[in-house]
């Protein structure tokens, strides 16, 4: 397989133009997760923004931050936590009811997740407005924990969600 340094992901990333309505085009993973070796070069990029910094857990909302999340939580010797929707988590919980364009929406984390002084990286597949990956962090940052970063396989740059993440460190691997 070829390496890290020899894939340009953006070949593996496909446009649906009009999806999931008229005039957004979408930008489809899926041609990337199917290809192993540019799959292996996400995960091998961001192991190397991340390496030898402090990394107690990774936690990611599901469901396509998980996708990144868990392997990459294996290379850099972290647990991996699981933000999910209401009613998906098994023990007591804690939770978050943010703001949606249209509505409102809820994550919840396990009360035992995180502690007090943990480090732990957020990560997704793609940052949009922002307003998901903000509410994981307030959510996480609730337990004491501290937010090191919020990684992305995918920056939509133009929608300004870097910008409801401030001051938070935030890397992503590909901008449009």
């Amino acid at each position: 397989m070829a390496g890290a340094a020899t894939i340009d992901l953006r070949d593996y990333i496909r446009d649906i133009p009009d999806f999931p309505k008229p005039g957004v085009a979408f930008k489809d993973i899926t041609p990337l997760l199917s290809h192993p070796a540019a799959f292996v070069a996400a995960i091998d990029q961001l192991e190397q923004v991340f390496t030898g910094r402090r990394i107690d857990a990774i936690a990611a909302a599901e469901a396509r931050g998980f996708i990144f999340g868990a392997p990459l939580a294996l290379r850099l010797g972290a647990g991996f936590v699981p933000i999910r929707k209401p009613g998906k988590l098994p023990y007591a919980t804690i939770a978050l009811e943010y703001q949606l364009e249209y509505g409102k929406d809820r994550l919840e984390v396990h009360t035992d997740a995180f502690g007090t002084g943990r480090r732990v990286l957020l990560i997704d597949d793609v940052l949009a407005t922002g307003g998901t990956m903000r509410a994981c962090r307030d959510l996480v940052q609730s337990t004491g924990a501290k937010v090191v970063a919020c990684a992305f396989l995918i920056e939509l740059a133009f929608l300004g969600g870097r910008a409801k993440l401030e001051p938070t460190e935030i890397v992503s691997l590909i901008t449009y």
